[in-house]
């Protein structure tokens, strides 16, 4: 209980660069999880009643994982996606990223299929301090990436 208080504290307190600093790092290592098809560590980073909206809805944990199921095969698609606009409440507790996103497919005869789009996270600070994903949605499938775009899906922010 102490320790909980004392962590609630110091999150409380941080100042808003520095939480919007563990926002990228939550989104780029939740990213970096389904890049390396690590569904334990993917899942790891989604709230335990997150809603991700896509041509459904998935609530929770499990349907996440199920949803997402086929990005983990090794056959499945790539997937890739890097914070471009953080946005984290006065409070410190919620937070908005947006940015741009590349999956990656090959086909049966070998073609790779590569298409872009946008995604909306919304993070939620949990009882131990750390940002889980409460709300995702990703859309603009087929978009041309802009050159900043393409930049910022290269980059590598400095997060552990």
């Amino acid at each position: 209980m102490i320790l909980e208080l004392i962590l609630a504290t110091t999150v409380a307190m941080s100042p808003p660069e520095t939480a919007m600093q563990e926002v990228i790092c939550a989104e780029t290592g939740f990213s970096r999880a389904a890049e390396a098809k690590d569904q334990d560590k993917f899942l790891s980073f989604v709230h335990p009643d997150a809603r991700f909206v896509s041509g459904s809805v998935a609530r929770g944990r499990e349907e996440v994982g199920a949803a997402w199921a086929g990005a983990f095969i090794p056959t499945g698609p790539t997937m890739r996606w890097r914070p471009q606009f953080v946005e984290v409440s006065a409070d410190g507790e919620l937070a908005l990223s947006r940015g741009p996103y590349r999956s990656t497919r090959v086909d049966e005869n070998g073609e790779i299929h590569t298409s872009w789009g946008h995604f909306i996270s919304t993070w939620r600070r949990n009882e131990v301090g750390e940002w889980q994903v409460m709300f995702d949605s990703g859309g603009d499938a087929g978009m041309q990436p802009t050159a900043e775009e393409l930049a910022i899906l290269e980059g590598e922010p400095s997060c552990p």
